[in-house]
């Protein structure tokens, strides 16, 4: 492919890839450079990492709606796992997310035969990256999924209002995360033709979590913290996230990296979906309402919404959220620079995560100080105000679980105040 192809390459529509190394593969290499060119062309790419399993990576992809799945295999086993992943895609009624592959020198020509012919779109072959290069094979992937998700066709098997009812009842994640791609390429048809089909009432009325921080300070590991212990703690209660990240301004790509931090969250009673800003300089992204909306529709005990990494003035999230929780590090300079943070103005719970760095206590201590003087609660000690030290990377750490434990008395506490007000 000529250079002056590669540049002029522009995508049509909003597209979205699942990348992984599959199971039993440590080599992450390739697929990082192949999810980063993604990237670079304007897809939005969810990125899980290397040593994926294929029921984690299809539950991925239909809870994300993505267009495509792209996987590297350097571990012997390509045969079985593509074909389990196509069987399984077909089996939960999405065939139309397109698989693609590589593996180098391990996946043979035969054995590439032997995958197409099954029905999986393309296996790049060490004689495809000769003769089309890394760029011109990314977009060869691009070319043939560019397509937009969410259109009215897609909801061909729901047929009746009974089957939107049974979906959201039963929180169907195929379901949920068409609407909401609806929501992002197609917002007139989720008002008018889609509507009738819609539950007037929510499921029930659930909390949302609002949780914002600066990038880097450990917001997607606490989510998953929480949403350990949530599982433990509620054995009958589903909670459901939706984590924003920001778009390329130049490029208009994204990487929706948040869940290979989360371990929790591949379970029956969690809904997991991404989203990018597709807007520079803002921390959420513009149709997050509609996707919070659609999720209260559904049968959820909570609601947690994640943004993008922000700097000091954004306060976005408490437009979005009933509860709000801000995360930061102690490395924030000097103890001036908190009277810059608005969000400790509306935060109902801080945390300072990494706790284990230098200077953390002091660092909590000037946090809940500067707390005490945003609200002007001159009469409490600063001892008492809500920001907890946290290691959330550590296992069964005794500061999240304090910060957990005083989370969920805020929620019940804000959320049994509102429904007062309410009723």
């Amino acid at each position: 492919m000529s250079s002056s192809t590669a540049v002029d390459f522009q995508l049509k529509n909003k597209v979205k890839i699942v990348t992984a190394a599959s199971l039993f593969d440590g080599h992450d290499a390739a697929i990082n450079i192949m999810r980063r060119i993604i990237q670079s062309k304007g897809a939005e790419v969810v990125h899980l990492g290397h040593n994926r399993s294929v029921l984690d990576i299809v539950n991925t992809a239909i809870q994300e709606d993505a267009n495509a799945i792209a996987i590297t295999s350097y571990q012997g086993g390509h045969i079985e796992f593509f074909k389990y992943m196509y069987d399984l895609l077909k089996e939960q009624g999405c065939g139309h997310i397109k698989l693609f592959g590589g593996g180098g020198g391990t996946i043979l020509p035969t054995e590439i035969a032997e995958l197409h012919a099954y029905g999986i779109v393309k296996i790049y072959s060490p004689d495809d990256g000769r003769a089309m290069g890394l760029e011109g094979m990314i977009i060869d992937l691009l070319s043939k999924c560019d397509f937009p998700t969410g259109a009215l066709d897609s909801y061909s098997e729901y047929k009746s209002k009974e089957d939107f009812d049974n979906g959201f009842k039963h929180c169907d994640s195929k379901l949920l995360a068409k609407l909401i791609s609806t929501a992002e390429n197609f917002p007139e048809c989720l008002e008018k033709d889609l509507k009738k089909f819609l539950p007037e009432k929510n499921m029930r009325e659930t909390p949302v979590l609002g949780i914002t921080g600066t990038g880097g300070a450990g917001k997607s590991s606490m989510i998953d913290e929480i949403v350990r212990r949530f599982l433990f703690e509620f054995e009958d209660k589903k909670i459901a996230i939706l984590s924003v990240d920001p778009s390329k301004r130049k490029t208009g790509g994204a990487l929706l990296g948040d869940r290979i931090r989360m371990n929790s969250i591949n379970n029956d009673r969690v809904f997991m979906r991404s989203l990018a800003t597709r807007q520079s300089n803002l921390a959420l992204s513009k149709y997050v309402q509609a996707a919070v909306d659609i999720l209260k529709k559904a049968n959820f005990d909570l609601i947690i919404l994640e943004t993008s990494g922000i700097g000091q003035s954004d306060t976005e999230i408490v437009d979005h959220s009933d509860v709000s929780m801000y995360i930061m590090t102690p490395e924030f300079g000097a103890a001036s620079q908190l009277e810059k943070i608005d969000m400790l103005d509306f935060a109902d719970i801080v945390a300072v995560n990494k706790f284990d760095k230098r200077g953390a206590q002091d660092a909590l201590r000037d946090v809940k100080k500067q707390m005490q003087r945003n609200l002007n609660l001159w009469d409490r000690d600063p001892d008492t105000m809500p920001v907890y030290g946290t290691i959330a990377s550590q296992f069964n750490d005794p500061g999240t679980n304090e910060l957990f434990i005083n989370l969920m008395r805020v929620i019940s506490e804000k959320w049994a105040a509102k429904v007062s007000a309410n009723s």
